[in-house]
């Protein structure tokens, strides 16, 4: 009898159970160079091996790639294959069946009496019940926290931990408490105590880190993390490595943000690590696949449909669940700009920028650093009398009106020149005792004015039943700070078109910084919303340069023009 030629093969494939791996080997020159062309990911040095993480998704695109070029491999290791691909392709079945048009709501025990999730809400649940760890990226207004509560209410999740920046455990308390049957206790101290009996227990991020030990005993069988682009800096920062801890020990955790991505795409990877670790590979790898400079995404719209496809993202528009607002109306208003306030700052200004052209590496980043708060000041303090002249238009036509700035020497300018329409202050100075009595003296209207630093709302709910009208008084360079500011009027309770109105001086960091919005916008516009019209892309990468080098030729101009 002759034996059956055996089909060609291609190289060699094997589990390594201890690193929990997939191993290629044995490859030709040109299979290596297909391999490292079709797995981005791949260290471009490799040559003898490649080693891919040992996940269902990975399995179908390996057993993809071996239907072109077979490789060899024992018959254990093909059934794992063949089996981790069925798992995913399983998996992705029933989220599709999940959302389908004739989808069902199941009930789910717990609610409030006359409380209930809209559809789309129900479906981020029941994927989030099959998935176990998902970030939900809906738009700002949609519901976010009332689709954790339902997720609370699988069964199996409690007790959940919950996770919010410094200003927000009340409101998040009180909002458990209004839509759901569910015992909520806020955490009171970094220091930790014996915890009453409840079902949710809610911690700021900046009390997490004295919690590890009890997250790491299991404890919690669910964390939920509102807002996780707090975590951008990944596990470096104390919170960061709480937060991981908490998120690592409990079955299921999920990430509430419309906006993960508040400057460069390399966050999305430090951002997804908490809730699903590995999944994007390492950082070299994640860097090697997406970000070709270490920071920037060079094609977002592939990156935010990959994590689709994982499985680790949902995202949900207004128009998309029909529950669309109407746009805002975004307008632009160019203010007077000081130039006696600005020259106060001059010479620091020209000594700095000295530095950051001319001293070593050192003195360089820090002089970027300096002139950068130099400049966003001066710039924010030359235009604060015309933005408190323009916002005091509104006020005396009777309109609430939130301000935004950054700055407590311009709040102070704002201070003075408003004082007659008795405005309150929420920003990075004010406890949070103090937040809350301005927050609730503006929506019952014993004010109309309440200062709002850029990045102290986030989370904040309840503006939009009183105003719709915010200007930006001083600019941020993170675009999603200003779309989350904006977001706290455009939500569901708004019953008007928002009026968004950037004040713009034609003097100082703010043309620059007009223009460097662009990119960061486009990042996370690629990732959230991939292949739907993205913004402009402009290049960043040597934005402080750009502002050293304003600062001294507008030296070398004035001194022109005196000679």
């Amino acid at each position: 009898m002759v034996a059956a030629k055996q089909s060609k093969t291609f190289g060699r494939i094997r589990f390594d159970p201890e690193a929990r791996q997939w191993v290629l080997s044995g490859t030709a020159p040109n299979i290596s160079l297909r391999i490292k062309d079709v797995f981005r990911r791949i260290d471009k040095t490799s040559t003898a091996e490649f080693r891919f993480p040992a996940d269902n998704l990975h399995a179908l695109e390996l057993l993809w790639f071996m239907d072109r070029y077979p490789f060899e491999a024992s018959p254990m290791d093909m059934a794992r294959l063949k089996r981790d691909r069925k798992s995913y392709l399983n998996g992705v079945e029933e989220v599709e069946k999940i959302f389908v048009p004739d989808f069902k709501a199941p009930e789910y025990a717990g609610l409030a009496e006359g409380c209930a999730l809209w559809d789309f809400q129900s479906q981020a649940v029941e994927m989030f019940r099959r998935v176990k760890r998902l970030l939900l990226g809906d738009d700002i207004g949609l519901g976010k926290t009332n689709t954790a509560i339902g997720c609370m209410l699988v069964e199996g999740n409690l007790p959940c931990a919950v996770v919010v920046q410094a200003h927000l455990p009340e409101q998040w308390a009180e909002r458990i408490q209004e839509f759901s049957n569910l015992r909520v206790h806020v955490v009171a101290s970094i220091a930790a105590y014996d915890l009453p009996e409840a079902d949710v227990y809610i911690f700021s991020y900046n009390k997490l880190h004295g919690w590890v030990d009890v997250a790491r005993n299991g404890f919690f069988r669910m964390v939920v993390v509102d807002e996780p682009q707090e975590l951008r800096g990944g596990f470096s920062t104390q919170k960061g490595s709480a937060a991981r801890t908490f998120c690592n020990a409990a079955q299921s955790a999920l990430g509430l943000t419309a906006t993960p991505v508040m400057n460069y795409g390399i966050e999305m990877f430090h951002v997804m690590e908490f809730f699903a670790p590995g999944a994007l590979g390492s950082k070299d790898e994640f860097i090697r696949e997406w970000c070709p400079n270490g920071q920037i995404v060079k094609d977002p719209d592939a990156l935010g449909t990959y994590l689709r496809e994982q499985l680790l993202l949902l995202r949900r528009t207004e128009a998309e669940v029909d529950k669309a607002l109407p746009k805002p109306n975004v307008t632009t208003h160019e203010v007077p700009y000081d130039e006696d306030r600005a020259a106060e700052s001059e010479d620091l200004a020209y000594k700095l920028a000295i530095s950051a052209t001319t001293g070593s590496f050192e003195q360089r980043g820090r002089a970027y650093r300096e002139l950068d708060a130099l400049a966003r000041l001066t710039t924010g303090l030359a235009k604060a009398e015309g933005v408190a002249d323009y916002v005091s238009i509104l006020l005396e036509a009777g309109l609430p009106v939130l301000l935004s700035g950054w700055h407590r020497d311009v709040y102070e300018i704002w201070l003075s020149r408003l004082r007659g329409f008795d405005p309150v202050l929420y920003t990075g100075t004010e406890s949070k005792a103090a937040k809350y009595r301005s927050k609730q003296a503006f929506v019952s209207g014993d004010t109309n004015l309440m200062i709002i630093s850029n990045r102290s709302g986030a989370g904040l709910d309840g503006l939009q039943k009183r105003c719709n009208d915010v200007v930006i008084g001083e600019l941020d360079w993170s675009p999603m700070i200003l779309k989350q500011l904006i977001g706290r009027l455009r939500r569901t309770g708004q019953q008007e078109v928002v009026n968004a109105h950037y004040m713009i001086a034609d003097g100082g960091s703010d043309p620059l910084m007009v223009e460097v919005l662009g990119l960061k916008s486009s990042q996370s516009h690629g990732i959230m919303n991939p292949y739907t019209a993205p913004m402009e892309q402009v290049n960043d990468t040597d934005r402080m340069k750009r502002l050293a080098q304003m600062v001294l030729d507008k030296r070398k101009a004035a001194a022109a023009l005196a000679a």
